[in-house]
């Protein structure tokens, strides 16, 4: 770490050891925290999310105060994002998917039906509030369901036909989403799953419950260092296999596939060739393992670092839409998505996903997730479903409702 004076501001930059540092730390706290505030463990609100938004907001204090800015290098966020969607595609069987098709042909449906609803509100509320529709369709599917990946692509484009400060509202507008989406997708679960008193299905808790009387008898899994080694070799040959396609892949059809949707592709074909052939002895509870810390620390790193001050940006009318969006994210969830998925116990899940990255970010749906299965019990079905959707398949109808939203109301 080192202190330099830039624009007239003290500035501690971060190397990415001590940013790892800072971010397992945040993560442990925000796991204390939850457990001993009843509140948060109530609404099943994510650990990361605990952690990450104090750093936060302490950083903006300290930014506001003119005491010093801190710069973190998140240069292991990556590897650890594209690790945790690898041991998901390693969880991922055939069999159990053969059910769920449907499902995700309704679940991708839903999702291209929330960006016209987004981009419907953003227009509306812009109007009733004096400001002019595209900076409603900023704050529309561009910053929701896009994400700060869509805000940032067409912020630029919007100031480009003339809209001056379309960027920093599309940006400002996807960290407000970033952090609504992972506040709310927990309690809508678990409304869900109470009022209707749902359960997982047996065939999905039952490595669960293998893994409880593994621990039971104190032996949680043939866990040892060579076993370590050959899951750790497995999951790094799928991140480099699944990353080398998702490149050919964008060169040679010039749509952008992520790189962590190309590794759990992988993993995923690995794992049913697996099942047939019998290559490698998989340990399912090391995978799951491997993957709550991957996903743990990627996500503490990705809300610790989030900009708050671009918040100040937002006017009152600005407030009003986004406000909006997440009351109207509530009732799609609960009234719409969660009956046309099944009204079930995935469904529930499944909704709390499609909070997530219909507000945020994909890694939004699988924190809410993850936090809401931790409590209730297993849903591999959403966590294959909802992260495909969420990270490629959403793109086919978002993109050209938002490209289209922008030409009607230029």
């Amino acid at each position: 770490m080192k202190t330099e004076l830039l624009e007239g501001m003290l500035t501690l930059k971060v190397d990415m050891i001590a940013t790892l540092a800072v971010a397992v730390s945040l993560l442990l706290i925000g796991y204390k925290i939850r457990n001993k505030a009843t509140f948060f463990e109530k609404f099943c609100i994510p650990a990361p999310v605990i952690g990450g938004l104090l750093f936060a907001i302490i950083v903006l204090i300290l930014r506001v105060w003119n005491i010093v800015t801190i710069q973190l290098d998140t240069t292991f966020q990556s590897p650890f994002m594209i690790g945790f969607f690898t041991t998901v595609g390693l969880g991922g069987s055939f069999r159990m998917l053969r059910k769920g098709g449907l499902i995700l042909i309704i679940y991708w449906l839903l999702s291209g039906a929330l960006a016209s609803f987004q981009n419907i509100i953003g227009v509306v509320f812009a109007k009733l509030t004096g400001l002019h529709p595209m900076l409603g369709i900023m704050a529309g599917a561009v910053s929701m369901e896009g994400g700060h990946g869509a805000a940032a692509a067409f912020g630029p484009t919007a100031e480009s036909m003339g809209y001056v400060g379309a960027s920093t509202v599309a940006l400002s507008a996807a960290t407000f989403g970033l952090i609504a989406g992972g506040l709310i997708g927990g309690p809508i679960a678990r409304y869900l799953i109470e009022k209707y008193n749902l359960k997982p299905e047996e065939a999905d808790t039952l490595e669960i419950e293998t893994y409880k009387q593994l621990a039971a008898t104190g032996k949680k899994s043939e866990m040892s260092s060579h076993s370590i080694f050959v899951h750790i070799a497995l999951i790094t040959l799928c991140i480099t296999i699944g990353s080398m396609i998702s490149e050919w892949f964008s060169q040679v059809i010039d749509f952008v596939l992520p790189s962590y949707v190309g590794a759990m592709f992988i993993a995923v074909i690995f794992r049913n060739i697996n099942d047939q052939i019998k290559l490698v002895n998989l340990d399912h509870y090391l995978i799951d393992t491997i993957g709550n810390i991957s996903l743990g620390i990627f996500l503490s790193m990705a809300l610790m670092n989030l900009k708050l001050w671009q918040l100040f940006d937002l006017a009152i009318p600005m407030f009003v839409i986004l406000i909006m969006q997440v009351l109207f994210m509530i009732i799609f969830c609960v009234f719409i998505c969660f009956r046309l998925l099944g009204k079930n116990f995935d469904a529930a899940i499944m909704s709390a996903g499609m909070a997530g990255h219909g507000l945020g970010a994909t890694p939004n749906a699988i924190a809410n997730m993850g936090s809401v299965t931790e409590k209730y019990g297993p849903s591999p079905r959403a966590f294959l479903i909802v992260p495909l959707v969420g990270a490629v398949l959403i793109d086919i109808v978002a993109l050209p409702t938002i490209v289209w939203f922008m030409n009607l109301f230029q």
